[in-house]
């Protein structure tokens, strides 16, 4: 996942923007996510979804923060597989004082030949988010921008 996420002052970037790749693991049968966007960003975001005070750089908030995204990625990020629903498991998070990494990984799918995401991320906060999506399947690497309020993506693999 590459995303320029340059020096910027707290608060002050001109863009919204995030990554999010899906990326099919053939030895274990399961699509690998991970999802990068600016620190201030999710955390501005998880603070207007849950009524709670969250703090990333926070050692003692980590746990809320875990919940917290696990839930926020729940409802954000979705995907369909050969036409059917698949569970998406959140795995945790990293952070540095830029930007917040969140992964996640699929239940086991059988050969992907029809991918369809639904990302949303950050869009309960910015009407300008621009989300880029790459979706990699036996390394053939397909990647859109979903721009507020796109959040669908359908590729044939």
């Amino acid at each position: 996942v590459c995303v320029a996420f340059s020096s910027f002052k707290e608060n002050l970037h001109p863009y919204h923007v995030g990554s999010v790749e899906f990326n099919y693991n053939q030895k274990r049968k399961t699509f690998q996510i991970s999802g990068k966007f600016f620190l201030d960003d999710m955390e501005n975001a998880l603070n207007k979804k849950y009524p709670k005070s969250l703090k990333f750089q926070d050692a003692k908030g980590r746990e809320a923060i875990n919940e917290a995204l696990k839930n926020y990625c729940v409802e954000y990020m979705k995907l369909k597989v050969n036409n059917q629903f698949v569970k998406i498991n959140y795995l945790g998070f990293e952070e540095d004082s830029e930007s917040v990494d969140v992964y996640l990984e699929t239940e086991v799918v059988n050969q992907p030949q029809k991918v369809e995401t639904s990302v949303s991320m950050l869009y309960n906060l910015f009407d300008d988010q621009l989300n880029i999506i790459h979706i990699i399947v036996n390394g053939n690497r397909k990647s859109e921008k979903l721009t507020f309020p796109n959040r669908y993506l359908y590729q044939q693999f």
